[in-house]
């Protein structure tokens, strides 16, 4: 390697050092206030995986916000969005069961 290119990496090895400490010195931490909602507890298989899946990355104050008429087809497409959109860690195999427990406690499933 030529002299000169050897001095440019350096150069740029230095400058993006010092930005990358530059941006920690002024990183700031937040405190979020504590989540209100839980999940309705269920007997349903799919309680015990959406507290697994779907809460470590959006309240579950979310799923009050959903419509209680919703069918199956919605709560199905919502679950899978998430996974495939919002690469949320659902494993195929938790869907069915999740979406079970979101019918009929969140949505037009649930018992009268």
């Amino acid at each position: 390697m030529k002299t000169s290119t050897l001095r440019i990496t350096a150069a740029a090895a230095a400058a993006l050092l010092a930005v990358s400490f530059a941006a920690l010195a002024y990183a700031k931490t937040i405190t979020l206030p504590p989540d209100g909602a839980q999940l309705k507890p269920s007997d349903l298989p799919g309680y015990a995986l959406a507290r697994k899946d779907c809460v470590v990355c959006h309240s579950a104050e979310y799923m009050l916000y959903q419509p209680p008429t919703a069918p199956r087809a919605y709560w199905e497409a919502m679950v899978k969005r998430m996974r495939d959109v919002f690469k949320a860690p659902v494993p195929e195999g938790d869907i069915a069961p999740i979406v079970d427990y979101l019918v009929k406690t969140y949505g037009n499933e649930q018992a009268k």
